[in-house]
């Protein structure tokens, strides 16, 4: 586990996030819900950038 690239890490990350957001979606929790999804995009974001990185370089 100690292993993990940044970009799988990021993908956990996003994972937990996504579990998150929707256990507070189910507790009716709108402020956490919001906030944990900007977190999720952000996230996504940096998952994206990760893998672009080998593709399109400094492009």
């Amino acid at each position: 586990m100690g292993n993990l690239s940044r970009g799988q890490r990021l993908a956990e990350l996003a994972s937990d996030l996504s579990l998150a957001v929707e256990r507070a979606r189910r507790l009716g929790l709108a402020t956490t819900v919001y906030l944990l999804s900007m977190a999720l995009v952000e996230v996504k974001e940096a998952v994206e950038a990760d893998s672009g990185d080998d593709d399109d370089g400094a492009a």
